[in-house]
């Protein structure tokens, strides 16, 4: 009889998107990444084994499942409440986990400024949020794409496609242009 997977064993699955194939990366204490859209597949999985060495390509158990299916349909432009998903942030720092909890509680088609969570914490530091927010390892699941810069402007987005992916991600979701009258801009 083989040992079940240690719970730090790493595993991931690619599964396709309105944006393009994504991919979602666990162990046996909850997601430990999302990877949005690379320009191929070999690329996707190349970032990923990049920021998870040792990691296995595995059919999703059944949690996992129901996290792609949300995914999926959230990118589709479905509201979804990913707000549950449990996350392992094992080695993520304090100050960032506190920045995400934040960021967890946007709802879709809303949006914040840096600044509103730097508030919200207790501290005046708006580029530090930001500064967690690139280091964001949940992309999707923890919607760094709904934190935006004083007065509406888009501000930025260390995913692949940059801004560009930011500003796609908000339209799927319906930010309305009255709440964030910028971010639309120059965007047909």
């Amino acid at each position: 009889m083989q040992d079940p997977p240690s719970r730090d064993a790493v595993f991931y699955t690619l599964f396709e998107t309105a944006i393009g194939p994504c991919g979602l990366a666990w162990n046996g204490r909850g997601i430990v990444g999302f990877q949005l859209p690379e320009d191929d597949a070999s690329r996707l999985r190349g970032r990923l084994a990049r920021r998870f060495p040792g990691l296995v390509e595995a059919k999703p158990p059944p949690d996992i499942q129901a996290i792609v299916a949300d995914v999926t349909a959230q990118l589709h432009g479905e509201a979804r409440d990913l707000s549950t998903v449990r996350l392992d942030m094992d080695g993520v720092p304090d100050f960032d986990r506190r920045v995400y909890e934040v960021a967890r509680g946007i709802p879709p088609g809303r949006v914040l400024t840096y600044g509103e969570i730097a508030s919200r914490l207790g501290t005046g530091n708006a580029r530090a949020i930001g500064q967690a927010l690139g280091r964001n390892p949940f992309a999707v699941i923890v919607p760094c794409h709904r934190v935006v810069a004083a007065g509406g402007k888009l501000g930025g987005f260390s995913a692949n496609g940059g801004a560009t992916t930011k500003r796609r991600l908000l339209a799927i979701e319906g930010a309305r242009r009255d709440e964030t009258p910028t971010l639309f801009d120059g965007i047909s």
